[in-house]
């Protein structure tokens, strides 16, 4: 049965398999009550209970029970009822998704996320049987995206596309963040690794990171280092490699990624970190060199580009991610069967083939692997941070 993807106004957009369904049977529900005739608890039996009598019950058919006893009854029914209810959302959960689901994005519409979460979204929407609505939610840095989701019913119904920019620097940048990236999450995969790549013009010397360095060294204040701005990942990638290799360069921050990486073209820079989708089609053409990836391993779109690590430096990574997220409190069986559903999806032939081709390197995480990165990395670069005082504005 084939997926279906409708945009629809406001940057929505719907992906998933229509199912006709039976008409479902409708539950009905019932109070469970006793009822306690005036006056059939004996004398004997009765504690301090005031106005009963002594009058004999049998006529009325009610064997007389001590107050406790009632008690004692009642909270059995009560455990009986919850039970029952335990049963039925388990039922529940077992048989979802029963409705669309809504994934919200926190980027504008037609961006690079987009490319590689719309696909995943539609195979998630044939996979689970139900349709994806596909929300694109731009704004004040992803916070706006988070904060929809953050404060979403825990219900299994909505989600939300993590990234660094929701996750990591939101509350690093920012004083007023109306969401606590680890507490009022439930993560359960991620997508992807990207890891930021350095690139140099062709003009610049050395033709690696280790070289790079061992320059720098020699001219300390000469290598010059553009940015899209303060604060950006490039930038904090700039002073994790100055703090890690014991280097001075001089940061140039621009207003946006593409007036820098024009300056890099242009030989006006020296380095810059970028996103290797955008330097893939510079570096193939010449225009620029890649000295190095800031990740795991290497890319399978420039494989004779080393990582950091392989040149000698172990203890430098800088990456982006992309994943999925619900609000504090879903339940947990929606959380595996969402995760389940999402790690067969990424290792899809053509899914991870998509990856791969943007410049990322598929990676699926545990529910508990997810929450506990996010923790280190929020923890890692704050102090980063607030070492070269950039404070939350």
């Amino acid at each position: 049965m084939a997926a279906r993807a409708t945009d629809s106004p406001g940057a929505h957009a719907s992906f998933g398999v229509r199912l006709e369904r039976g008409t479902r049977a409708k539950t009905a529900s019932s109070m469970i009550g006793v009822t306690i005739p005036a006056g059939c608890v004996r004398a004997q039996e009765r504690p301090v209970v005031a106005g009963m009598t002594g009058t004999a019950c049998g006529r009325r058919n009610f064997k007389a029970r001590s107050v406790e006893g009632i008690l004692m009854m009642l909270r059995t029914l009560g455990m009986a009822v919850l039970a029952v209810a335990a049963i039925g959302g388990a039922h529940a959960q077992e048989n979802y998704p029963r409705k669309p689901m809504r994934w919200v994005i926190p980027y504008a519409a037609g961006g690079g996320t987009d490319a590689i979460v719309r696909p995943i979204a539609v195979k998630a929407a044939e996979l689970l049987g139900q349709s994806v609505i596909y929300e694109n939610r731009g704004g004040a840095g992803g916070m706006i995206a988070g904060e929809i989701v953050a404060r979403a019913e825990p219900d299994g119904y909505t989600f939300l596309v993590a990234a660094p920019n929701t996750h990591i620097f939101a509350t690093l940048l920012h004083k007023k963040v109306p969401y606590d990236p680890v507490k009022d999450f439930a993560m359960i995969t991620k997508f992807d690794l990207t890891p930021n790549v350095l690139i140099a013009h062709p003009s610049f010397p050395p033709n690696t990171a280790k070289k790079m360095i061992t320059y720098a060294r020699a001219h300390p204040g000469k290598v010059n280092f553009a940015s899209s701005g303060a604060g950006s990942g490039g930038h904090l990638s700039l002073l994790l490699l100055m703090d890690t290799m014991k280097i001075d360069v001089l940061h140039i921050p621009y207003k946006g990624a593409g007036p820098a990486v024009l300056e890099v073209l242009a030989g006006r820079n020296d380095l810059m970190f970028i996103n290797p989708a955008v330097a893939m089609g510079h570096y193939k053409a010449g225009r620029v060199k890649v000295l190095g990836f800031a990740g795991p391993k290497r890319l399978a779109t420039m494989p004779d580009v080393p990582t950091f690590e392989e040149q000698g430096f172990v203890d430098f990574e800088s990456s982006n991610f992309k994943g999925l997220v619900a609000p504090a409190g879903t339940p947990r069986l929606v959380i595996d069967k969402m995760h389940d559903v999402l790690v067969k999806i990424v290792n899809m032939p053509d899914i991870n083939a998509r990856l791969i081709a943007g410049g990322s390197i598929p990676r699926t995480t545990t529910p508990e692997q997810f929450a506990e990165e996010n923790r280190k990395e929020v923890a890692r670069w704050g102090k980063l941070m607030r070492k070269h005082g950039i404070l939350p504005q």
